[in-house]
Order: structure tokens, then sequence, then C-alpha cells
């Protein structure tokens, strides 16, 4: 029940996309994820590379494998080695037991590598005898093991420049990134924002005690429309738990929303907005239209 239960969470129909840039990344990842291929995720901060990875993985013929991720900016550098690969009793001072690496539990699955733009030049090398052999070798043992992995790796970093200055393998890069996905950011596709957040509303909401079903404000909505976003779909769920905490009944208004998306709008734009009664529609044409012509197109 609770494989089919994550199986259902990591449905491609449950990642919300209105926009066409984000539809064109959810047919992406349906026509690869039969596949075997390594992917490389691109994209900034919290624009949800590890859902799309999970999204890979349970809509695969690995979906009931495991799916091991690990972040590489948060593991020390001395001690990725050992959690990527594993280690033998007594291979080094603290080594007081056999540990499988992370590569060895995802065997039969998908390993999903975040950051992988933080990895050390020296182990980029030896991930690549891995990628290449299918076969690790634990710190301290004297054979390879054998392992069936996928390998799906995420990075906020333009790896293209860490080629040029030589911070990052090219063999490595070509590796990796035999399929490419680049997820855009959220103030790119404002279609995407109020769906969105209602998702998130309606899972946060079905998760408290008793259950509540919050809705957003008109006003609430388009000042979430005119917000820029710069920490993408993470942030928005922050900002909408926030609101949870602090809306007493079951309609989010704008006071609500925390000072930095309130203030960081076009008070002018949004106040006209709102003196015009216009709808989520043409609130969306008008803005949108607005940054055009300020980007120059």
């Amino acid at each position: 029940r609770l494989q089919r239960e994550v199986e259902d969470r990591y449905g491609l129909e449950n990642i919300i996309a209105k926009s066409q840039s984000m539809r064109d990344v959810i047919e992406l990842v349906r026509r690869i994820a039969t596949s075997t291929v390594s992917v490389l995720i691109t994209g900034e901060s919290g624009t949800g590379k590890e859902l799309v990875a999970r999204a890979i993985h349970y809509n695969s013929a690995r979906a009931h494998g495991p799916f091991v991720g690990v972040n590489l900016a948060a593991v020390p550098e001395g001690l990725i080695e050992s959690e990527l690969f594993g280690h033998k009793k007594g291979a080094f001072t603290d080594a007081r037991a056999d540990k499988p690496g992370l590569f060895a539990e995802a065997d039969g699955g998908t390993i999903f590598l975040d950051e992988i733009g933080e990895l050390a030049l020296p182990l980029q090398a030896k991930l690549l005898r891995v990628l290449q052999d299918r076969e690790v070798r634990p710190l301290g043992a004297t054979k390879n093991q054998r392992v069936d992995v996928r390998v799906v790796a995420a990075t906020n970093k333009n790896l293209e420049s860490m080629l040029a200055d030589g911070r990052f393998r090219e063999d490595l890069y070509y590796r990796l990134n035999v399929m490419h996905i680049d997820l855009p950011p959220l103030r790119s596709r404002p279609e995407d924002v109020v769906p969105l957040a209602e998702h998130v509303l309606a899972d946060f909401g079905a998760r408290q005690t008793p259950p509540r079903r919050l809705r957003l404000s008109p006003e609430a909505q388009h000042l979430l429309l005119a917000y820029n976003w710069p920490g993408n779909v993470r942030e928005l769920m922050n900002v909408l738990e926030r609101c949870m905490a602090l809306c007493q009944g079951e309609l989010i208004a704008d006071d609500d929303l925390p000072p930095n998306v309130r203030e960081r709008r076009p008070a002018d734009f949004l106040g006209a907005a709102v003196a015009r009664r216009m709808s989520l529609s043409e609130l969306e044409r008008e803005f949108i239209e607005r940054v055009l012509e300020d980007e120059g197109g």
C-alpha cells in the first residue's frame, strides 16, 4: 500500500503544469522514464529538481526498486567516497564495521546525485569509473561489486562554465548529460503560480487536525502573481505554510502574506487591477505584458 501511495504521489499527473514550459518537461519525463539513460536536471534552487528525479524513477520499470538520494553539498568531502561506494571494516580509523555505499543500496533502482557540481575533481574521476564499469569498490575492499543503477544528477550551477574553468570533467559531464532537463524558474511561468498554491494548500490542509480547506482571496492571488519568487516553488511553499499558521479562518487574505511578498509588487499596477476588478486571466496577461516591456521583449 505504501508503494502504491508513493507511486501515486509522484505520478506525472501530480506535477502542476499549466505553462507550456512545464508541460514540455512532463512530456520529456514521460518519454525518457522507460529508458535507463543517465539524466542531468538543471535549474535554480527550489524549482523542484528532486521532484522530477522521483517522477522519472516512479514512472519507470525501476519503480519497485529503491530510490536513493544524496545531497553532495551536505556531505563532508572526506566522507563522500565512503558514502557513495561504501567501506570495509578497518578501511580507516572509524570504520568499525562494513558499510554498503549508496550505489549498492540503490541496486536495481535509481540514485539521485543532487548538487553534482559540488563534487571535487578526484571524486569526479572515481564516479566516472563507476558509471563506465557499472562496478564499485568499497574502501578497503579487494574486489569490485557489480551494481545496476540508473543515475539522475542535478545542479543549480552552470556546468558548461565549470568545464571551461577546468572545475568539472568533460568526460563525466557527457556521461551524465545523456538526457538534459532544464527546469524553468517560477517567475517565468506565472500561470502556474495560483494552481501550484492551491495544490499546496490542499495538501497542507489535509494534514491538519482537523483538516482545513483553505482558499486564496483574489487580493492574495494578485500579490502572489506580482511577486518575483527568487526562491521558486520552495519559497512559495514556505510562504503558504506561514499563511496557514496566521490565517484564522479558511480564506487567506493579503494581510496573511509576509511583508516581502506584499511590498515587492508594482503598487500602481496592483491597485489599478483591484480597482478595475480584473479577472485572474486579465491580471496575468497585463502582468506578463508589463514584464515583457520592462525586459525589452
